[in-house]
């Protein structure tokens, strides 16, 4: 279709135009239908025997926040304290 013709066409909405995208994927040199698991701690029978210099170890992650510490209660004081303020706020 000529190019004039299309975007008669398109300012119509006559036309559609459609993008297809393809992709092949193939098997790479390190495919295995096996899935291993990396070890993720070393322990000292590991150093004694040597053997996590063969082992694959899972990285490290930096910038894990890890666990929330467990929260604790408010000293009665603080509570009392924290009720006084509130009910002298309601009242102005």
């Amino acid at each position: 279709v000529p190019e004039r013709d299309r975007a008669e066409l398109k300012r119509r909405k006559l036309l559609l135009e459609v993008t297809l995208k393809s992709y092949w994927i193939r098997k790479g040199s390190a495919f295995s239908t096996a899935v291993a698991r990396p070890e993720t701690e070393l322990t000292p029978e590991m150093i004694s025997t040597g053997s996590w210099r063969r082992l694959p170890f899972k990285p490290y992650n930096f910038s894990a926040l890890g666990l929330p510490p467990a929260c604790g209660h408010l000293h009665p004081l603080l509570k009392v304290r924290s009720e006084l303020r509130q009910i002298f706020l309601e009242m102005g």
